[in-house]
Formats: structure tokens, sequence, C-alpha cells
């Protein structure tokens, strides 16, 4: 596998756990570049890179990835100054090459379709990243950079991205505020939030085995108006959450029953 030298603006979740991993698989980090110095200086002190507020990368640079938050993103972007042949990339997932601006000639993304945490180790044999180019020589650095890491590595247009990530917005965000949302209904029994694991685990796993499509359950599919009912009653201790219910409810029997009278 290539060896790269690399760089990170930023140094939050997604850049720190790129930047760890890479490091491990041998890369040369370095520079880190970030507004915060006591991220950007921990990260890189942690492998072995020097840190600056300053969007400035010397000419020794492979690779120069952008994870930044994306409103933030086009303005980086702008401020970058670097000379060589680097390809510069960015992370995100609802943008495309024509976020870059005119005079970076080698420019690419490499979205991680994953949920990155803090201190939280991660198997990157397990993520797909998702890559677009401007040109053969970025794609190959992309590529050949990602497959370092041990992951799977697919091409994706900027309208696919989007829609992708709209899709882990459901299945990743929303799926974890409803997990919020049942620890707050077991605390109001007293009962603890472990004991759905083994519920929430074979939902997941019946759901990527046979579909998910095919695998629902419940009173809404099931259009058991008098337990739904009953549930919005109990539920009257939070209307946020009894909206909540009864929009997903409206939305289960609405989808279940498409075309029947």
């Amino acid at each position: 596998m290539p060896k790269y030298n690399i760089s990170f603006a930023g140094a939050g979740r997604v850049a720190s756990a790129i930047c760890s991993k890479a490091y491990m698989a041998g890369h040369g980090i370095l520079q880190i570049v970030s507004p915060g110095e006591k991220n950007g200086r921990q990260l890189a002190d942690s492998c072995g890179a020097l840190w600056s507020d300053k969007p400035v990368f010397s000419g020794e640079n492979d690779l120069i990835i952008v994870a930044v938050p994306d409103a933030k993103l086009e303005a980086v972007l702008s401020d970058i100054s670097f000379t060589g042949n680097t390809v510069v990339a960015h992370t995100a997932g609802s943008y495309g090459l024509e976020v870059f601006p005119q005079q970076i000639n080698h420019k690419g993304v490499i979205y991680p379709l994953q949920t990155f945490t803090l201190n939280r180790e991660l198997d990157f044999t397990r993520i797909n990243f998702f890559t677009e180019a401007s040109d053969n020589y970025s794609d190959n650095v992309l590529k050949g950079f990602a497959q370092s890491l041990g992951s799977n590595v697919l091409p994706a247009t900027a309208g696919q991205r989007a829609m992708l990530h709209i899709a882990a917005v459901f299945a990743c965000n929303f799926t974890n505020y409803m997990l919020t949302a049942a620890k707050e209904v077991t605390a109001r029994s007293e009962i603890p939030f472990e004991v759905l694991e083994p519920l929430i685990r074979e939902t997941i796993n019946k759901g990527m085995e046979i579909g998910p499509e095919n695998s629902q359950t419940g009173p809404a599919v099931r259009k058991d108006h008098v337990t739904i009912s009953k549930h919005l009653e109990m539920l009257s201790f939070s209307p946020g959450l009894r909206e909540l219910y009864r929009l997903l409810s409206e939305s289960i029997i609405n989808h279940y029953n498409k075309g029947q009278q």
C-alpha cells in the first residue's frame, strides 16, 4: 500500500478518527490545522505533527483532508494555501466538487459512512468510504489512502452521496434519538434502559437480514388503534414524545396500507 504525507484541516471527531488510523497505518502526518488550539495540539501531539491555526500547508503534503462542519467547509477551502502536487479532499456527504475554489487543481471527496465519537475506537475494515475526484491522479490517491486503512472504497456522485447522507440521518441520527426517547420512557417505569438491549440488537439484525420493510412489528403495522390510543394517553407526561409517537404511528399505518381503502 502507498504511504502518503497527510495533513488535516479540522481536529474534530472525523479528523481525529481518520488521522489516528492513518498514523497507525504508517502514513506521515505533517500538520493539523484548527482554530481551537487545545484539540488541535492534542491531535497533533498524538501523531507527531505540527499544529497551526492558519490553513497554510507545506508542499511536502500528498493529501490534505478537510474534515470540518458543513457550514464552514466552503470558507475553509477558500482559505487553504499550499504548494506542490497536493490533493485536497473533504469528507462531507452533502457536498461535491462544486464547493472547491477554482485554483485547487487536484480535488476530491472521501466520505466515510460512519458515526464518529471522540476516544471511541472503530474497526475501519467495517467502514465504507465513498469517493469522487476531479482527475485520475486524485482518484488514485484517495482510493489508495482509504484502502490503506483497510476500508472498502466505493465511487459515488455528489447526488448519490447527498441521498446516502439523508439515509444515514434516518438510520443513525434518528434511530439514536428513538433510543433516547425509549430511555426516557423506561426511566418513568424505574426499569433500566439496558433491558431493551436484546430487543434493539434483534431489531437491527433482523432488519439487515430480511430487510426492514419485511420485519416491521408493533401496534401501528397491525392498525391496533386501541393500543395506540392507550400509549398516547400514557405519554401525557411528555407532549413532545406523545406527538412523535402519534406521527410515527400514523406514518407506519399509511406506509403499510398503501393502495388500500
